[in-house]
C-alpha cells in the first residue's frame, strides 16, 4: 500500500522580496529532498507585476532549482496543461499583494482546485504575505483598504494568519480583535523574519533570520479578550524542531 505524502505548507515573513540575505529562500529550499526542485512563482497577488517576477527570477535562477512562473492575467495554458504543469512542481511559491483578489482569480481560474490537489501530493506550499493569508480558513488582510477579516481562505490550515504582525501599524491590535469577537478563528501571527512549517497541520518547524522576531498563537480568552503566546524560533542554520502546542 503506498504511503500518503506529508502535506506541508510554509508561512513566510521574507525572503527574495523583502530581505538582503537568502537565508528564508534556502531553508525553503532545504524542505525539498528532490537534488534540482522545480519552484513555481505564482505573483497573482500583484497582478502579475513585472517587476515582481524578474525579483523572484534573478534570486531563483542562479540556485540549485528549476524556478517558473504561473502568470494568469496572461494565461497561456489550457486547463489539462495547467493541472499537469502545477502538479508536477516541488514548490508553489505565492507572493504578496491583494489576498481576496487573487483568491477570486485562482477560483475563476481553477487554480484553488489544483493547489489542493498539489497539497494532497506533497508539494510544499508556500508564500509571503497574501501568498501566507491564503492557506488558513481565514485571515487578517487589507485587501479592502483599512485592515479586516478575510474568512473564505482555502482552508488547507485550521484557523486564521496575520502577516506584518510586528511591522505595520495597527495589524497587532486589529488581528487581536478579530480574534477576541470570533470574526476570525484562533491562528498564527508572523512576524517579518519568520519562517513557520506546518506538516499535516502541525507545526513542526519555526525558524527567524533576525534575532528578535517571533511566531505567536493568537487565541481567545474566553472573556473577550485573546492569549497571545510566543513560540520560540530557531536562528537559521540550528538544528532543532519545534512541537505544535497543544
Amino acid at each position: 500500500m503506498a504511503v500518503a505524502a506529508a502535506r506541508r505548507l510554509a508561512l513566510l515573513g521574507g525572503g527574495f522580496s523583502t530581505d538582503d540575505d537568502d537565508l528564508l529562500d534556502d531553508w525553503v529550499l532545504d524542505q525539498v529532498e528532490t537534488p534540482r526542485p522545480k519552484v513555481c512563482f505564482v505573483p497573482t497577488a500583484s497582478g502579475d507585476a513585472p517587476a515582481y517576477v524578474e525579483q523572484f527570477l534573478a534570486a531563483y535562477q542562479s540556485r540549485s532549482c528549476e524556478p517558473s512562473v504561473l502568470h494568469l492575467f496572461r494565461r497561456e495554458l489550457d486547463d489539462d496543461a495547467l493541472r499537469t504543469f502545477l502538479l508536477s512542481q516541488d514548490v508553489v511559491y505565492v507572493g504578496g499583494g491583494n489576498t481576496a483578489n487573487m483568491l477570486a482569480v485562482w477560483r475563476a481560474h481553477g487554480v484553488d482546485r489544483l493547489l489542493r490537489e498539489a497539497f494532497g501530493r506533497g508539494t510544499l506550499l508556500c508564500g509571503i504575505s497574501a501568498g501566507a493569508n491564503c492557506w488558513a480558513e481565514g485571515s487578517h488582510t487589507d485587501s479592502f483598504g483599512p485592515l479586516t477579516h478575510l474568512s473564505d481562505g482555502l482552508g488547507l490550515l485550521s484557523g486564521s494568519v496575520c502577516p506584518h504582525y510586528d511591522s505595520e501599524p495597527a495589524r497587532r491590535s486589529s488581528y487581536q480583535a478579530a480574534v477576541a469577537t470570533r470574526a476570525l478563528q484562533a491562528g498564527w501571527a508572523v512576524e517579518d523574519g519568520v519562517g513557520a512549517l506546518f506538516t499535516d497541520g502541525l507545526l513542526t518547524d519555526a525558524v527567524t533570520r533576525t534575532p528578535q522576531a517571533r511566531l505567536y498563537r493568537v487565541e481567545p480568552d474566553g472573556d473577550s479578550g485573546v492569549r497571545e503566546r510566543a513560540l520560540q524560533c530557531r536562528p537559521l542554520g540550528a538544528a532543532q524542531q519545534l512541537t505544535s502546542p497543544a
